[in-house]
């Protein structure tokens, strides 16, 4: 096990960057596209009604007790440069918030009365995205110590092992429960081995947790955790409302047509999850100007590549869509305009990636906080009436709707902290 995590982490390379950009890359789009091909798959494998099940178990309320899991740490941990806390720090309030995850959802299961087989995909789902959440406290300390490259290889290594074995078990047994199970144990083994055993074997990481720390660190991260678990809300609340309202099967399409979303998100983790540990410093140094720039480089670039993912939705969506997944083809056929909704909303929700990650940076977590609880009453009170109204296409746009006000707000409140901190660093503006 030694050698195998010493092969992992493989000999210094003469070009860090380039390598930790490739694997970044490689881990974010193999993460990503083991969403669409684990969908695809139960629709044509299990059937409609089974795809709809797993899509709302893996990417809406699995998703959303990843979230909690998560507690909205990772930004905070990788821009944590100055190492305010341990890692032991992080991994003990992890730990915390991975076991009420997995309390919520078994809460959750029991109270909606699901069937057996609905329960324990749903159940082993949120299992599933929980041990992705604890395996993250690892990835996030690979990040901060200047090694996002065994980050993008967890990433990578974990998915193909978890998606073979669950898209093996599927095909033998035609059971998604069953499925399930294995990619559950697929998944503890693949965290075991490229997550734990790997950072055993790096140096300079601080297992010890001084007394009150994690208590600390909560209190300083509580909003965050906060504000993580309704911006998932408010990002699948159209998914929420359709799983209410709608049949199995019209989740099953809707999570089809919603698809390329996580495609978007993938380009523009690509563009900006490089840039983070070099805005914060830019940030603590000071120099406005050129932090502002970084934002206005990484923004034209989501802004091109938004002209050609609606363009591409609206000439080639449905048709591509169709061909993988052939078993919804009439349910697709009327979904164009919701769609291209849909991929422009997946646009707007980059660029309000950018502007949370730059007010992360600015420790306005209070802000950030303020904005998503706003933003949740307004998904509470247009998500099913729009669903209601117009189907899947009400549920597109109220997608549209609650992510053009998380970004506009943000965006705002970014600007603010920017000219504030330009008139608190006169000095270093005049040396920019």
């Amino acid at each position: 096990m030694e050698l195998l995590s010493r092969l992992i982490i493989g000999k210094k390379s003469k070009n860090p960057e380039k390598r930790d950009i490739i694997w970044n890359m490689a881990g974010s789009f193999l993460y990503a596209f083991a969403s669409m091909v684990l969908s695809i798959a139960v629709v044509q494998i299990a059937g409609e009604d089974a795809g709809g099940i797993f899509t709302f178990a893996f990417t809406t309320f699995g998703q959303h007790m990843f979230m909690m899991a998560y507690f909205g740490i990772r930004p905070f941990q990788i821009t944590d440069t100055g190492g305010k806390y341990s890692f032991g720090d992080y991994l003990g309030l992890r730990l915390l918030t991975c076991g009420a995850a997995v309390l919520t959802g078994m809460g959750y299961v029991f109270l909606n009365g699901y069937s057996f087989e609905k329960a324990a995909v749903v159940f082993l789902m949120v299992v599933y995205k929980v041990i992705d959440a604890l395996a993250d406290a690892y990835e996030a300390e690979f990040q901060r110590g200047g090694r996002l490259y065994l980050t993008g290889k967890s990433n990578a290594f974990r998915t193909i092992l978890s998606v073979g074995v669950f898209l093996a078990s599927l095909a033998y047994t035609k059971d998604l429960a069953a499925a399930s199970l294995w990619a559950v144990g697929a998944q503890a083994a693949g965290f075991l081995v490229f997550d734990v055993l790997v950072i055993r074997e790096l140096p300079n990481v601080e297992w010890r947790s001084a007394n009150g720390k994690k208590q600390e660190l909560f209190a300083e991260t509580i909003l965050l955790f906060c504000s993580a678990v309704l911006d998932f809300y408010i990002f699948s609340a159209s998914k929420y409302a359709i799983e209410g309202c709608m049949a199995d099967r019209d989740m099953a399409v809707f999570g089809a047509i919603f698809m390329p979303t996580s495609i978007i998100n993938l380009v523009a983790g690509f563009v900006i999850r490089p840039y983070l540990t070099k805005m914060s410093f830019t940030w603590e140094m000071g120099r406005t100007r050129r932090f502002l720039k970084i934002q206005k480089r990484i923004a034209l670039i989501i802004a091109a590549l938004t002209v050609l993912a609606v363009g591409g939705a609206w000439i080639l969506g449905i048709p591509v869509l169709s061909l993988l997944y052939p078993n919804l083809r009439t349910g697709l056929s009327q979904c164009r305009p919701a769609l291209v909704l849909i991929i422009f909303g997946g646009a707007l929700n980059a660029y309000m990636n950018l502007f949370y990650y730059s007010l992360v940076i600015m420790k306005k977590q209070k802000y950030i906080f303020g904005v998503y609880g706003l933003v949740s009453l307004m998904a509470v009170l247009v998500s099913t009436p729009f669903v209601r109204w117009g189907g899947i296409f009400g549920g597109a746009l109220a997608y549209v709707v609650l992510t053009g006000a998380l970004m506009v707000l943000f965006g705002l409140i970014d600007l603010a902290g920017i000219l504030e901190h330009k008139r608190k660093n006169p000095e270093q503006r005049n040396l920019e």
